[in-house]
């Protein structure tokens, strides 16, 4: 139990209506979680507005309420109080809540367009390999130490961050290592937090449904560095253009790493590929099981992280060489034929270009890459004719299919992909919308040599159809028709 007042420490109060001694047991921003002496925050959603449910959070026990505009009629003996913004107090409060967790251990943040989850991954499987007990929270999934805990947003809201936090501490972890998105950032899921490290991949064209223009999205993460204690470092990529507007008005110290440009941390590719890469970083060579020079991006970020830390360079680049990929992340799938599946979360123009580009690089050209790839209903339709561009551009021939429609109809998007071909791809360029069966299509179609590429999902183990979550996932696919394939 803890008392309103300490609760609201550090939030923005406009106006107090009642007692802020009030014993609190429970915060929420969902009616439904009420209880007596919950503290409800009413938030403005994209779905519905938090305040439409006050009478509501009041009739199932609520003993204060914190809105931006209070109701027209006060109960007696109901704590009301008006902040200027319900997102902002709500990550405040639940700091305050969890008693600072973030503040019990180190905490850093992975943002960018693409890569967070790899580096995430990555960076918590280093620091169990050198000893610490670490956290994750990521997209693919939670991990307090050894136990897995399912994940349902790159970044959760901040009463379920502040919770995964302070279970963290509670099992003696002493490292957390989180994807913050874009979103995360613009709905304040992690306001108040403290972190020591923030790092920045990339940032590519990705979310404009959202943010609406790629200044908005620049913008929103960029404040996460804007926000970052003068006792942070600030790690970027140097090989992307827009790393130096990321921290040009940070109060964190600065640090750089790159493949291609100068910068604090540098790797070299000596040998790319498909059982993996051959790297110097800081003039170390180290062998990686990651394929590709965005991988070698990756594992460069993950080496000056760990180094900036304050982890031995030789110790970070011993364990880093035994590290795997995470799950669906340029998986690697063999057939018995001599066909080479891959599996990639691929889901923008530049992630999927990357991985092209490498997949060219170690056949040799296009000519011997089946790409099966489609795009998400009702997200950023932009980038639907790109997507399937660059498909064609790097492949021999694709497949263009279903990936999670949502709420739209499947050919409505293949359409709007198809946008993007030229006369010329259109005869190299096919359509199924049962994803399965373009797996099955494009294995067919593979000769000996030859690379399937499934990309979009990755990691993902469903489908989403008109609301509903079915069982599907590339990677069992795809093993499933090569195995079938070589009987």
């Amino acid at each position: 139990m803890k008392l309103l007042k300490d609760i609201l420490y550090r939030t923005h109060l406009e106006q107090v209506v009642g007692d802020t001694n009030t014993a609190i047991e429970h915060i929420t921003f969902d009616s439904r979680q009420v209880v007596p002496f919950t503290a409800f925050i009413a938030v403005r959603g994209t779905a519905s507005d938090g305040h439409a449910f006050i009478e509501t959070a009041i009739d199932s026990g609520a003993a204060a309420i914190i809105c931006e505009d209070l109701p027209k009629q006060l109960r007696a003996g109901i704590t009301y109080v008006r902040v200027a913004d319900s997102r902002h107090a709500l990550a405040i409060m639940a700091g305050n809540y969890y008693d600072h967790p973030d503040r019990k251990l180190k905490l850093i943040g992975i943002t960018g367009t693409n890569g967070k989850t790899s580096v995430a991954t990555l960076l918590y499987k280093l620091l169990r390999a050198l000893g610490h007990k670490s956290g994750l929270i990521s997209t693919v999934d939670i991990r307090i130490g050894s136990e897995v805990v399912a994940a349902t947003h790159t970044t959760p809201d901040p009463l379920r961050l502040n919770e995964l936090l302070a279970q963290m501490v509670e099992a003696g972890i002493s490292h957390c290592v989180m994807e913050v998105s874009s979103h995360a950032v613009v709905q304040q899921r992690i306001a108040g937090l403290r972190f020591v490290l923030g790092v920045f991949t990339n940032i590519t064209h990705d979310h404009l449904d959202y943010h609406g223009t790629f200044d908005a999205y620049i913008h929103a993460k960029k404040t996460f560095f804007d926000e970052l204690p003068a006792d942070a470092i600030a790690l970027v990529n140097a090989d992307d253009s827009h790393s130096a507007v990321m921290v040009q008005n940070t109060k964190a110290s600065k640090s750089s790493f790159a493949v291609r440009n100068m910068a604090d941390h540098k790797a070299r590719i000596i040998e790319n590929q498909l059982i993996g890469l051959q790297l110097n970083i800081d003039g170390h060579d180290m062998f990686s099981r990651l394929v590709g020079e965005f991988n070698a991006s990756n594992i460069l970020a993950v080496y000056s992280s760990a180094v900036l830390l304050g982890f031995q360079a030789l110790d970070v680049l011993t364990a880093l060489s035994d590290l795997e990929p995470p799950p669906g992340r340029f998986q690697v799938i063999r057939g018995s034929t001599g066909v080479i599946g891959i599996v990639d979360y691929a889901h923008t123009p530049d992630a999927l270009k990357n991985v092209l580009s490498t997949i060219n690089a170690v056949c040799g050209d296009r000519d011997r890459v089946i790409t099966v790839v489609g795009c998400g209903g009702d997200r950023d339709r932009t980038k639907r004719p790109l997507m399937a561009a660059i498909a064609a551009s790097m492949s021999r021939s694709i497949i263009l299919t279903n990936d999670n429609p949502r709420n739209e109809e499947p050919m409505d998007i293949i359409e709007e992909m198809r946008k993007g071909l030229l006369p010329a791809d259109l005869s190299r360029a096919f359509v199924n919308t049962d994803r399965r069966e373009a797996i099955r299509q494009a294995v067919a179609m593979a000769s000996p040599g030859e690379v399937v590429l499934v990309a979009g999902k990755g990691h993902e183990t469903y489908q989403e159809v008109h609301g509903v979550r079915h069982h599907f996932d590339d990677v069992e696919v795809l093993k499933e028709t090569l195995e079938l394939m070589r009987k």
